[in-house]
C-alpha cells in the first residue's frame, strides 16, 4: 500500500495533534508532506517538523495557503476561524481532497467554496457531518427526508435563560463529553457551534435548511442521523471521540482499523434525546436566519460571535450577551451585494461585524 500524502493545517491544535497521532499509528497508510500552524505553540510545531520532516512547513495564513496548494492526496484543514477560508480555497483549486474540520471556511465562503469543489472533493471531519456522510451510504439523496444533528447540550443543558446570567468562563469551558479548544468549547456551550453546523450541513449535503433538525443527546454517542422517506432512520454511533471522523477524513472512503474503541454493547446503554430549548439557546434559530439570508450573513454571524467569545473570555461580556450581541449585529447587516459573492466581500463583512460588535460592547 502506498501511503497517502497528507497536509495538516493547524497542526498544533486539537484536531491537528490528533491527526498526527493517527499518522504515527498508521505509518503504512499516511505520510505527512505539509505542516502549518498559527504560531501559538512554536516549540510543539518545531518538534512536529523535526519528527515528520514535511516538504512544506511554516507559521501563518500564507504558509497554510502554500501548503494547501501542494500536490497531495488530502489536505486536513484544522485551522480555527475565518482565517481558514483562503487555505480551503487553495486546496480545492489545487484539486486536493479537502478533509474539512474548519467549518467556518465553508460557512462564510458559501458558494465560493461549493462552486469550486468537485463532487466528493470535500470530506466532512466534524463528527456530526461525518456521521451524516456515513449514514447516507444507506440511501440516495432523493430518499432523504431529514437530517438530524445531535447536540450534547453543553455544560448548561436544562438551564433557563435566567439561570445562565452568571455563568463563568471556567464553567463554559467545562464541556461534559468533548475535549476541544476554548473557542469551540464556548461555542458548544452557547450552541452557536450547532448553529454553524446546521449551515454547514445544508452546504455539504444540499438539504434545505428546513429539513435539518437539531436534537439534544447528552451522552454524545449518536453523532447524527438521517431519516429516509420510508420512515427508517440510519444512526451512526460511537464513543465521543474525534479519531473516527478524522480517520475517515484522511482515508475516505476507506476506514482505518482500530481508529477508536467502539461502544461496549455488553454493558447497558441508554440513549436519551430532548428537544432544543430555543428560548434559552437561540443561537441555532439565528444561524438558520443567517443561512437562509445567505450572501455575507453567515460571515457576519461567525465574525460577531468570534468577537463576542473573545469579550466573554476577557470578562467584558456576560455569557448570555454573546448571542444577544450577535443577533443585534446580524439584524443590522445589509447582505445586498452588487454581484456574486467574492473573497473580498466575505472579509469586508467579517471586519464590519467585528467592528459592529466592538461598538456595541463599548457602548453597553
Amino acid at each position: 500500500m502506498t501511503p497517502r500524502e497528507i497536509v495538516v493545517l493547524g497542526s498544533t491544535g486539537s484536531i491537528g495533534t490528533q491527526a498526527l497521532d493517527l499518522v504515527r499509528a498508521n505509518p503504512d497508510r499516511f505520510r505527512v508532506v505539509g505542516l502549518t500552524a498559527g504560531g501559538g505553540n512554536p516549540d510543539l510545531f518545531a518538534a512536529q517538523v523535526q519528527e515528520f520532516r514535511p516538504v512544506v512547513h511554516g507559521l501563518g495564513e500564507e504558509a497554510s495557503v502554500e501548503a494547501a496548494s501542494l500536490p497531495c492526496d488530502t489536505v486536513l484543514n484544522g485551522i480555527t476561524g475565518a482565517v481558514g477560508l483562503r487555505p480551503t480555497l487553495a486546496a480545492l483549486q489545487a484539486g486536493n481532497t479537502l478533509a474539512l474540520a474548519n467549518k467556518e471556511s465553508l460557512i462564510i465562503g458559501g458558494e465560493l467554496v461549493t462552486s469550486l469543489a468537485a463532487p466528493g472533493q470535500i470530506v466532512a471531519v466534524d463528527s456530526e457531518h461525518s456521521a451524516v456522510a456515513q449514514c447516507l451510504r444507506g440511501g440516495s439523496s432523493a430518499e432523504v427526508r431529514r437530517l438530524i444533528l445531535t447536540a450534547s447540550g453543553g455544560p448548561f443543558r436544562g438551564r433557563s435563560r435566567a439561570e445562565l446570567a452568571d455563568v463563568t468562563v471556567a464553567e463554559a469551558l467545562n464541556h461534559p463529553t468533548w475535549d476541544m479548544g476554548p473557542v469551540i468549547t464556548i461555542n458548544s456551550a452557547t450552541l452557536v457551534n450547532k448553529g454553524l453546523e446546521v449551515i454547514e450541513a445544508h452546504l455539504l449535503f444540499g438539504i434545505p435548511m428546513d429539513r435539518i433538525e437539531v436534537v439534544v443527546h447528552p451522552s454524545s454517542v449518536v453523532h447524527s442521523m438521517v431519516e429516509f422517506i420510508d420512515g427508517s432512520t440510519m444512526v451512526q454511533a460511537s464513543p465521543p471521540t474525534m479519531m473516527i471522523p478524522l480517520a475517515l477524513g484522511l482515508a475516505w472512503p476507506d476506514r482505518v482499523p482500530n481508529a477508536a474503541v467502539p461502544v461496549d454493547w455488553t454493558n447497558p446503554n441508554t440513549w436519551e434525546f430532548f428537544p432544543l430549548d430555543d428560548e434559552a439557546f437561540p443561537a441555532v434559530r439565528l444561524a438558520r436566519e443567517a443561512g437562509s439570508r445567505g450572501g455575507t450573513a453567515p460571515a457576519v454571524y461567525n465574525a460577531a460571535n468570534e468577537r463576542c467569545v473573545q469579550a466573554f473570555r476577557e470578562g467584558a461580556l456576560p455569557f448570555v450577551g454573546i448571542v444577544d450581541v450577535v443577533e443585534q449585529v446580524l439584524t443590522s447587516h445589509d447582505v445586498g451585494l452588487p454581484g456574486p459573492l467574492t473573497v473580498e466581500d466575505v472579509f469586508a463583512a467579517d471586519a464590519w461585524a467585528r467592528a459592529a460588535a466592538t461598538d456595541l460592547l463599548e457602548s453597553a
